[in-house]
């Protein structure tokens, strides 16, 4: 019974230098197209086409996904692939690197329209709050100004039945 309830981790391990840069090149090709993603994402959200870019969020959500498992294989196989694989290890945390930086200007990207669109609607919602009145009327009326002004006097009617 105790057998049954035991983990198997069935995730694949390393066991060969062909192995080791197989998995490395997989992850390194992964990269590559999330990276192309995200700067694609990148330069569409600069240019104010939101709409463009949000097209590519299924894409990159899926890339996202397969890099991370790849990233989990690489954890799990992390001695194996430094003694099989050194020189690819390095290549593979340098574009790691370099890949943080591209996410690094994609959130402040981001995080410029998002402050861009918010003031829009503030201002959007401002001016829709405002009432629509000529300023000739009500309590705050101008017209007549100087020393005959009466600051709360209302439209004259003029009544013709009289």
């Amino acid at each position: 019974m105790f057998d049954r309830m035991r983990v198997v981790d069935e995730r694949p391990r390393v066991s060969t230098a062909t192995e080791a840069e197989r998995l490395i090149e997989t992850v390194m090709e992964t990269l590559s197209a999330l990276s192309h993603v995200v700067g694609e994402e990148t330069g569409l959200v600069k240019a104010g086409r939101l709409k463009d870019a949000m097209e590519r969020e299924a894409r990159k959500a899926e890339l996202a996904g397969t890099y991370m498992k790849g990233v989990e294989q690489i954890k799990l196989n992390a001695v194996a692939l430094a003694r099989f694989a050194p020189e690819k290890v390095k290549r593979l945390k340098s574009a790691h690197l370099a890949f943080q930086d591209l996410i690094d200007l994609n959130q402040t990207v981001l995080a410029t329209a998002r402050a861009i669109s918010e003031s829009i609607m503030r201002d959007l919602a401002t001016d829709t709050n405002k009432q629509n009145r000529a300023p000739g009327y009500g309590p705050t009326a101008t017209v007549g100004a100087g020393v005959f002004a009466r600051p709360n006097a209302g439209p004259m009617v003029i009544s013709k039945s009289l």
